[in-house]
Order: structure tokens, then sequence, then C-alpha cells
């Protein structure tokens, strides 16, 4: 009988910077959207605190606001950045763009409907688990970094740590200095 043998990947997920969106209050969805001057005095932090880690690669979505984030953070460092649009926020379709309170709303129909124009939360968690079965094999045992956005947090919270995906959805995204995350694969 052949044994199993198991690896994990450490993935650290960062949201992106603070955006001029945000400041203003509309919900970019995927829309590009562009760090503000403390956004990027944010991204400059994220380098400093993870500057002492050994980190294998930086994954970031591909909307503009993670793009920079990434860049700032970590451009100067020696490790490759792969941006991947599955990494994006939902796309809040005929409603990006718009207040975020208008979209808060509307937040909770959405976790498996998808937003006219646009799609569900339930299809942002298997875009990132798309993502998650294409990294495992190169990455194992080591450490890499995700910048995202809240709908990103909320699918690696769901996939791996096992949240049921309305209690996420319905409840308030709320930032810190980064999560991790460990993903287990048999080989």
């Amino acid at each position: 009988m052949r044994r199993r043998r198991q690896s994990s990947v450490a993935i650290v997920f960062e949201t992106h910077s603070t955006t001029t969106d945000n400041e203003r209050w509309v919900a970019s969805g995927w829309l590009d959207g562009r760090l503000s001057i403390a956004g990027k005095r944010q991204a400059n932090e994220l380098a400093e605190r993870r500057k002492g880690e050994a980190i294998a690669a930086v994954f970031t979505s591909d909307l503009g606001r993670a793009v920079e984030t990434a860049q700032i953070a970590f451009g100067g460092r020696e490790v490759q950045i792969f941006h991947d649009w599955r990494l994006r926020e939902c796309d809040y379709g005929e409603l990006n763009g718009t207040p975020v309170a208008r979209l808060e709303v509307e937040r909770s129909r959405h976790v498996y409907e998808p937003y006219p124009g646009g799609e569900s939360y339930g299809q942002v968690v298997f875009r990132v688990q798309s993502f998650l079965h294409d990294l495992s094999p190169r990455f194992d045992n080591r450490r890499i970094v995700v910048i995202g956005h809240s709908a990103t947090q909320w699918a690696l919270e769901h996939l791996l740590e096992g949240t049921p995906l309305p209690q996420l959805v319905e409840g308030s995204f709320r930032w810190q200095p980064g999560w991790l995350y460990t993903l287990v694969v048999d080989a």
C-alpha cells in the first residue's frame, strides 16, 4: 500500500490598501481603483510588516488597487509577483462603483444569486478554489502572500476554515494586519 504524503502551503492574506473609492465610500467591485495617500502609506507598512519573512511568491488580484499595493509592498524584494484574476473582488455587475451603503443593503441577497450583470459570492468561492487547486503543487511547504479583497478573504475563510459563507457575507468585513491560512495538500 502506498503511503500518502501530506504537505501544506502557508498563505498570508492581505487586503489591498485604502483607495480613493474607499475614502469616498464607493464599492469599486471590478473597477480598478487607485490607492489614496493613506493607502500608499499602508502598502509601505505592509512591506515593513513582512520584510523578515521568507516568502516564496506574491499572488495578487489583477485589479489596479491590489496590483499597486503588491508593487509598493513587494516590488523592491527578490520575490515574484503574479497577477491572477481569480483573486478579484466580487463582480457587483450593475452595482460596480455604487455607494457602499446601497451595496450593503443588497449583499446578503447575493450569497448564491448573482448581482444583476455580475456574480454571486458563491462564484467567488469557486474562483478562489480554482486558484488554490493550481497553487498547491508548486508551493508545497512554503509561504506565499495573497493580496486581494474582502470577497477573497471570505472565500479563503470559507474554504480553509469552514466558516459558513452566508455568515461571512452577512457580517461586516473587519480589516486586520493579515490573516494566516494553511492549505493542506494530500500528495
